[in-house]
């Protein structure tokens, strides 16, 4: 709250609402009223049953309290667009590369036949199913044994009897398993970034075709 040195024959009220009250910060405003009640209260209390300190402080407490939240308020959102201009320049410098997000698209063509998958927990057996537009087997991998965390596979673009698979986009799921029981897996898909924006929910990376990503859905970098 600002303080002010008044001439002694200034007639004006300590908390006036003047022009100059309207340019104050909202932390002020809110104090400002806070303490004009405070005062309207006190002026007007029963002579019988007056205010108690601790009836004052508590009230002060609710008003530091008030200012406390109005501040951090504040911080958060100083901080939320700093972290996103910060973001905006970190996904930037991502234009040009590869990427491996979360997805189950892949293509035979060479520089898109890359894929992967994160697994929750180790697994003894990991098989990847290629699937055609209409949902139709073209090939299958056996991964065998693989560890928690990121793999990263290259489908070689040929289908299980051994042909070149026409060119287009295809869908992939993985299957894992440990010990009998199924392993929780996530499919990841490889993608060249050639966009970012910022919008309601974060960060995004364009990937062509109509494809995008969270900037914190990446998972490797190329």
């Amino acid at each position: 709250m600002t303080t002010a040195v008044q001439d002694a024959s200034s007639t004006r009220p300590l908390f006036a609402s003047g022009a100059a009250g309207a340019a104050k910060p909202a932390g002020n405003e809110t104090e400002n009223r806070f303490l004009n009640l405070l005062v309207a209260q006190m002026k007007n209390q029963d002579p019988l049953n007056p205010l108690d300190n601790a009836q004052v402080t508590s009230q002060m407490a609710q008003l530091s309290t008030v200012q406390g939240i109005e501040n951090m308020n504040r911080s958060l959102a100083t901080l939320a667009q700093s972290l996103g201009a910060n973001q905006m320049t970190e996904a930037a410098n991502l234009i040009g590369h590869g990427v491996l997000v979360p997805g189950n698209d892949v293509s035979p063509e060479s520089g898109h036949n890359g894929l992967g998958f994160e697994l929750a927990l180790p697994a003894d057996a990991v098989t990847v199913s290629i699937a055609d537009a209409a949902g139709r087997p073209v090939r299958t991998i056996e991964v065998g044994a693989a560890q928690s965390g990121v793999t990263l596979l290259a489908w070689d673009g040929l289908t299980d009897a051994g042909q070149a698979a026409a060119p287009g986009r295809y869908r992939f799921t993985v299957n894992a398993v440990q010990g009998g029981q199924k392993v929780d897996t996530t499919a990841l898909a490889l993608g060249v970034v050639d966009s970012v924006s910022h919008g309601a929910q974060g960060v995004a990376l364009g990937l062509g075709e109509d494809r995008s990503a969270g900037l914190g859905d990446v998972r490797q970098v190329f």
